[in-house]
């Protein structure tokens, strides 16, 4: 499989009242042809937050928005352009990275979560000195991440993510 360049090109969710911020890595190609974050039908992100903020999982686009502004929840992802295979986190090289630091000055964010371990690595390396916040490491709700069933991904994430 060759590598391409490709662009992010969906807008990050947030808006002024946000307080926690969740990075990822990079689309996948699912969430590319959904034009929207987690859209691997594998993914566990929507049912996590779903269950760990009290509400019914979303079926659209507007639903997840709702869901995620409603408990202060910002998502993102750490980069902006890169070059990759398929939907490989591993294979990811030349990076050029969001501008995370502006969307934090306009918003209240001010606890930083990342998706896996990847995209907690790229936060550290090309953001963390622009914003002066630390990522809090989260297991990856991504299907590649068998090890952690959505039981266990619930236990990880509720001793960090308390919204309320």
């Amino acid at each position: 499989m060759e590598y391409i360049q490709i662009e992010h090109t969906f807008e990050p969710v947030w808006d002024e009242r946000s307080q926690i911020l969740i990075l990822g890595t990079f689309p996948s190609v699912k969430s590319r042809e959904n034009q929207f974050y987690y859209g691997h039908p594998q993914n566990r992100f929507w049912k996590l937050l779903a269950a760990l903020t009290g509400s019914t999982v979303p079926q659209t686009i507007e639903g997840k928005k709702k869901m995620l502004l409603e408990n202060g929840i910002a998502v993102w992802d750490v980069i902006q352009r890169c070059s990759i295979q398929g939907s490989s986190d591993s294979s990811i090289r030349d990076v050029v990275v969001n501008d995370i630091a502006s969307l934090i000055k306009k918003s209240k964010i001010s606890r930083i979560y990342g998706n896996g371990a990847k995209a907690c690595e790229l936060y550290d390396k090309f953001v963390r000195e622009q914003t002066g916040i630390d990522i809090q490491k989260l297991p990856s709700t991504s299907p590649a991440n068998a090890a952690y069933q959505l039981e266990r991904l619930q236990k990880e994430w509720r001793k960090v993510l308390v919204t309320r």
